[in-house]
């Protein structure tokens, strides 16, 4: 938990386990501590290349919102990070109030979001403390995620797939009131019911990258894998990535993971993804979001990259890939195109190094590949992904958590690709490793498996360490 003055009764109920009833008892508070965004910051990176977030994620009291009919307040226990709080923050491609603003054109309940602040967050894991008049299939007391898909489920396209509903938004990205503070506003149909082998920060980590992975590579609006096909996967050890490498194991195909060092190398071996191309080696260099506007791959000097990368692959697995799980963008994007097999599919969800891709049309056109968008997941999706969680057979990918009052430095250290996996926060609890219910599973599945992650980016430490003393030794005896 982060180090705020005094809590209200009802956080303290929460944090004692109170039972609905003494939940309902305690009044919400009227603010609440959170991290957040000003719209007044919006220039504040103009004509620079190096767009520190840590200057434009601020703590602080923010109001309690109204609660809506279709609406929950959760008391957020704790949350992750993910890519697209990287945006918001940095106020690019547009500033997210830009989107609180359309969004409070819709008028009535709408209206709210529009604030001279947004409380982002995408994942999050906490208990229900109110529900709105209209909801039905949940109650306070309630241990739940928060999937990031807001829909409007009454929209007739929602009706056939949720993500084609126009007014489709990612909470705490498009919306205001998201993950990052002791208390969180979410709709009804956002709700997914916690794994309860998990603690609170590993179910936190889970919700927005493994149902976007599951969308693309399993449910019906994807890739459709099935087993023994050959699937490629960009940044196999990110969010994204080390549940796409589950996914692909688990449904019996074979992923073949691309990383940018060695140390990543190693945590895919010890996740069982046995074929591994380090990017570096071929010439992919690994950008982050400050590079966003120089990054490219085009020209004959990138043609050769792929086919570089096409050798590495057919070495590894004797094939080309029928999938290949796309999100870093324009500096990969080309290559994707390139190296899927004849009659392959390029699948994609997002562009980390910059949204303006280039590549060579032939190898689509000519050689009958297609290429997929993907965005999230909509709720069955959601709700299927969590199942697996539930039984034991994906793992979280949390290697790191901070504490509320730390989130703008860890935030800055995913914008600096420093991490593997998800990076947690902790809102309400006061540690890791609390809200375990089924201690059995937990032992069955094994903590050296729940910890990976963790345990991986601790030794990593441990080794960077141990190489600054090195260096500095040997400064000292020059």
């Amino acid at each position: 938990m982060s180090n705020f003055g005094g809590i209200s009764a009802l956080s303290e109920a929460v944090l004692a386990g109170a039972g609905a009833e003494e939940l309902l008892a305690c009044p919400l508070p009227d603010s609440y501590p959170a991290a957040f965004l000003r719209r007044e910051d919006q220039d504040i990176f103009k004509g620079q290349r190096d767009k520190d977030v840590r200057r434009s994620l601020h703590l602080g009291e923010v109001p309690m919102p109204e609660l809506a009919p279709d609406e929950v307040i959760v008391a957020v226990m704790a949350a992750a990070i993910n890519y697209n709080t990287i945006w918001s923050a940095m106020f690019e491609p547009v500033p997210t109030f830009r989107f609180l603003r359309d969004l409070a054109r819709h008028g009535g309940w709408d209206t709210r979001h529009e604030r001279d602040y947004q409380q982002v967050g995408s994942d999050a894991a906490g208990v229900v403390v109110r529900t709105g008049s209209a909801v039905r299939h949940w109650k306070v007391g309630d241990h739940v995620v928060i999937s990031p898909v807001v829909i409007d489920e009454q929209q007739a396209a929602a009706q056939e797939d949720g993500m084609l509903s126009s007014r489709m938004l990612a909470w705490g990205f498009e919306t205001n009131f998201g993950a990052f503070g002791h208390y969180a506003l979410a709709k009804a149909t956002q709700l997914v019911r916690k794994p309860a082998h998990l603690s609170w920060e590993e179910a936190a980590c889970n919700t927005l990258c493994l149902g976007t992975a599951y969308r693309m590579l399993i449910g019906a609006h994807g890739a459709r894998i099935k087993m023994g096909d050959i699937v490629l996967i960009w940044g196999a050890t990110g969010g994204l990535g080390s549940y796409a490498v589950q996914l692909v194991q688990r449904a019996g195909a074979i992923p073949v993971g691309v990383v940018g060092n060695a140390q990543k190398a190693e945590l895919l071996h010890q996740l069982g993804c046995h074929h591994v191309i380090d990017r570096q080696e071929l010439g992919f260099i690994e950008r982050t979001s400050a590079d966003v506007h120089d990054a490219t791959d085009t020209g004959p000097e990138s043609v050769e990259r792929w086919r570089a990368l096409g050798a590495a692959i057919r070495k590894r697995v004797g094939e080309d890939p029928h999938v290949v799980f796309e999100h870093v963008g324009r500096e990969t994007f080309g290559a994707s195109v390139f190296v899927a097999r004849r009659g392959g599919t390029v699948v994609t969800c997002g562009s980390s190094t910059g949204y303006a891709h280039h590549y060579d049309n032939r190898y689509l056109w000519m050689k009958l590949k297609r290429v997929i968008g993907s965005h999230g997941a909509n709720y069955q999706e959601a709700v299927e992904a969590n199942r697996l969680l539930e039984l034991g057979l994906i793992v979280p990918a949390l290697s790191r958590v901070h504490t509320l009052d730390q989130i703008a430095g860890a935030i800055r250290s995913v914008q600096l690709n420093e991490h593997a996996g998800k990076v947690g926060v902790l809102c309400l609890a006061p540690r890791e490793g609390l809200g375990i219910q089924d201690h059995r599973l937990r032992e069955q599945i094994g903590e050296s498996r729940l910890h990976l992650f963790r345990d991986h980016a601790d030794a990593s430490a441990t080794l960077d360490s141990i190489g600054r003393d090195a260096e500095l030794i040997g400064s000292a005896a020059r």
